[in-house]
């Protein structure tokens, strides 16, 4: 404390932020694509149509599961919209003798029981992709590793982030002024200058992903409320998610009623449109249809349902108002979550999530930045310099390396590939890991220039791909008056004209040569970026 208040606090900024910044990174990365997760589960599977007329695509999936899955324990139907590929559906097989099974559980997750229903209301045959759900699970689940070892390290780095916002504010006493001034071609001042353009043009936003990031998984980080109140947590989930009663089967068959109709007094009730149908012991004279609104439709996440007889129609049943506890939580959630965002707010929630990006990804190489100079001998850097120069090659170089050549597995591996999605996403960390290979082989100013270029590249082809090899592409769906595949092959463009560019500029940038030291070549991609960013 002796060294003053906004000394001690940019040292907790400059740690705090650095130690995780590289999951952080990744979190931010693929949390700001997430935002997009409706519109890339329909660019990844370009065989299928826009959905222009809903109840026929849900008609179409009461068929389907009528004659596939009549006896079924459940089914779940996602409602489709425009923005969706189509019909999600998925059904629950009658647990066998002995086995027991939750209401939401057992075989509804296996590919076996699942089905996608197209525009025309019939099975549609496309590629097994996960689209754009796997960018919205990574962001909190990461990949490969056990879930709840990802959650919690995803909630130390949220954390983390929180703490390096909060003490950034401090430190920087200039902060608004500083936002307004950019130096260009001044070294680290121009690298600095960069950091605090992004991380101020979206402060609040910042301050609101992160906080409401780390409440979403509150029940894990902070656990003592539920422990001291709860002695078994299934009530509490009882309390804070209620649900009609779970009905058993009869075994006196009786045909369902048309689940459209359904929807249309559920969506006069509720007040607003449908996103999930819950169907319990279809086909049965127990049966009850379960009504869930949109979240995209409120800022509360906490949906309100309604509970139908499946064999009259008639509601037996209505979730109560949550409690203010609960309508907090669900407004977190749903401001972290941005469903409820119309297409601007939406653009909105994207660039300040691509300012998030760059923030943490400025201030990682800003810390090799400031302390290159102070090297006794830069051609031999300690091992900790090493290791932070090298992995933020690895890893703000590699990663988006790996995104591209994911969106290209997904146009290229045979349609009926085994395993076709997993293999999406193995190509993504296959190309990471021969980024991170390069990282380490090879000089940071050569590496830099060869995976930017990379990315740039791999994302430029894209649409050139997809307007001669796909069906829905620009150029049809813009005759059909559908913008969607335009808009992400537009954002794709974008993105790759900015990493070409910044890879000419790392190429071409020559260091000066300062008196007493000769400037060292793993300077020059660090100090070209400065520029650009300037």
């Amino acid at each position: 404390m002796s060294r003053g208040i906004r000394q001690s606090q940019s040292t907790l900024h400059t740690w705090s932020g650095l130690l995780l910044g590289w999951v952080l990174f990744l979190v931010f990365l693929t949390g700001t694509v997430a935002f997009w997760r409706e519109a890339l589960n329909r660019y990844m599977r370009p065989e299928l149509a826009r959905v222009e007329q809903p109840m026929r695509v849900l008609n179409g999936a009461q068929r389907l599961l009528s004659s596939k899955a009549p006896g079924a324990k459940g089914w779940l139907i996602a409602m489709p919209s425009a923005q969706m590929p189509g019909a999600q559906v998925s059904w629950q097989p009658q647990p066998k003798p002995g086995e027991v099974r939750g209401r939401r559980g057992g075989g509804r997750g296996r590919r076996d029981n699942q089905a996608l229903i197209g525009a025309d209301g019939l099975p549609s045959q496309v590629r097994d992709t996960r689209g754009g759900e796997f960018f919205y699970r990574f962001h909190f689940d990461l990949y490969y590793l056990p879930v709840i070892w990802s959650r919690w390290l995803v909630g130390v780095a949220g954390v983390t982030m929180l703490v390096a916002i909060l003490t950034g504010i401090v430190t920087h006493k200039k902060i608004f002024r500083d936002f307004f001034t950019l130096r260009r071609a001044k070294g680290q001042r121009s690298w600095l200058d960069g950091h605090n353009a992004t991380a101020v043009l979206a402060l609040p936003f910042h301050l609101m992903i992160t906080y409401t990031g780390v409440v979403t998984l509150m029940a894990l980080l902070m656990p003592w409320a539920t422990v001291a109140n709860y002695a078994d947590e299934t009530r509490m989930f009882a309390d804070l998610f209620p649900q009609a009663p779970v009905v058993e089967r009869t075994g006196r068959p009786v045909p369902l009623k048309p689940l459209a109709t359904m929807v249309r007094d559920a969506e006069a009730r509720l007040g607003g449109p449908v996103g999930t149908i819950d169907v319990s012991q279809p086909g049965d004279a127990a049966a009850q249809v379960t009504m869930y609104r949109t979240p995209a439709s409120l800022l509360n996440t906490r949906a309100p349902s309604i509970t139908y007889d499946g064999t009259t129609g008639v509601p037996v049943w209505r979730s109560p108002a949550p409690g203010g506890a609960a309508a907090t939580a669900g407004v977190m959630i749903g401001l972290h979550a941005g469903r409820f965002a119309d297409l601007a707010l939406r653009w909105l929630y994207f660039l300040c999530g691509v300012a998030g990006t760059l923030m943490v990804a400025s201030g990682l190489v800003l810390w090799t930045v400031k302390r290159r100079d102070k090297l006794a001998d830069p051609a031999r850097p300690h091992l900790g310099f090493h290791v932070v120069e090298r992995l933020n090659v690895a890893v703000i170089g590699g990663f988006p390396l790996g995104v591209a050549v994911l969106f290209w597995a997904n146009r290229l591996l045979p349609v009926v590939m085994p395993g076709r999605s997993r293999w999406e996403v193995h190509a993504l960390f296959i190309a990471w890991g021969v980024a991170a290979l390069l990282a380490l082989a090879r000089r940071p100013a050569t590496a830099w220039v060869w995976l930017f270029g990379a990315t740039g590249t791999l994302l430029a082809l894209l649409p050139a791909y997809n307007l001669l090899a796909t069906r829905w592409n620009a150029a049809t769906s813009l005759a059909a008056g559908d913008l969607l595949p335009l808009g992400v092959d537009a954002t794709v463009l974008a993105f790759a004209g900015g990493y070409l560019w910044l890879a000419r500029r790392v190429a071409c940038y020559r260091p000066p040569v300062r008196a007493g030291r000769r400037a060292r070549a793993s300077a020059i991609p660090i100090a070209a970026m400065q520029e650009a960013a300037a």
